[in-house]
């Protein structure tokens, strides 16, 4: 006997929004009676974040994007993330759990010397999210840093960080010296520091990831958010060991996402 016959919509519906996003989509296809049930506000509503609404009502993204069905909401924010924060932010959803996933953007950063004209200079990139990004023209020694409330992120999550950047043709003070990545969270034992080359000559193992959207980008670490709370995930990359000149470098941001086996 078909278990739709025998359980109430709502009951079924319950049992479906305690499963996955990708649980749900199969579900679907089952029978006509699944489809209807499956694809429901009621289950793909359990899917978004509890804060969904107040996260798009602050951001730039039109008040019509709340009037989606849920599962279209869903999926509109997993794949057309949104910007936030004024625009210094960039919000989606990861695609398989609903987690969330945020881009710091270089505005929200503080970078050491970033409002003195002939260090660093803000540009217009056709292939960022963000309105400007950050240039470096010219500094001795270099600092990042980030930070963002846990109560942000999504709980109970793994999170891992990356520098999201490119290099410019002309780029010079990358290719031998290395810069230290480090995050943690707010009144914990310091992170593990990691010293990268983000510009290593061709015959060394390249650390950097080129990303779909042509950037690059590479891990500063990871953190587990257990549970939502008012302390800080803090963030930084800094070069602050000798006074060589390096320039070229473009910050787009720093990215939260949550970990799983696919972002190995």
């Amino acid at each position: 006997m078909e278990i739709t016959k025998v359980l109430p919509d709502d009951c079924i519906s319950l049992i479906i929004s305690l499963t996955s996003p990708r649980d749900a989509c199969r579900m679907a296809l089952l029978s006509h009676a699944f489809n209807s049930i499956a694809d429901s506000n009621a289950v793909w509503q359990m899917f978004l974040p509890l804060d969904y609404i107040h996260i798009i009502s602050n951001s730039s993204s039109p008040p019509s994007l709340l009037s989606l069905p849920k599962k279209d909401l869903y999926f509109t924010l997993c794949y057309h993330p949104i910007l936030t924060h004024n625009g210094d932010m960039k919000f989606q959803l990861e695609k398989e759990s609903g987690k969330k996933w945020y881009m710091v953007g270089a505005r929200a950063l503080s970078i050491q010397w970033v409002d003195t004209p002939r260090h660093w200079t803000w540009i217009s990139l056709p292939d960022s999210r963000f309105c400007r990004v950050a240039k470096l023209k010219n500094v001795g020694r270099l600092e990042i840093k980030g930070k963002v409330k846990l109560n942000t992120l999504s709980s109970n999550t793994n999170y891992e960080a990356y520098f999201v950047f490119k290099l410019v043709r002309d780029r010079y003070g990358f290719r031998h010296t290395p810069v230290e990545l480090d995050v943690s969270i707010e009144g914990t034992a310091a992170g593990e520091v990691r010293s990268v080359i983000l510009d290593p000559p061709r015959n060394m193992p390249q650390q950097a990831k080129e990303r779909a959207d042509g950037w690059l980008e590479i891990e500063m670490g990871e953190f587990f958010n257990g549970f939502e709370n008012d302390r800080t995930v803090e963030f930084s990359l800094r070069e602050d060991h000798d006074d060589q000149p390096k320039r070229g470098l473009i910050v787009q941001g720093i990215e939260l996402r949550p970990k799983h086996k696919h972002n190995r």
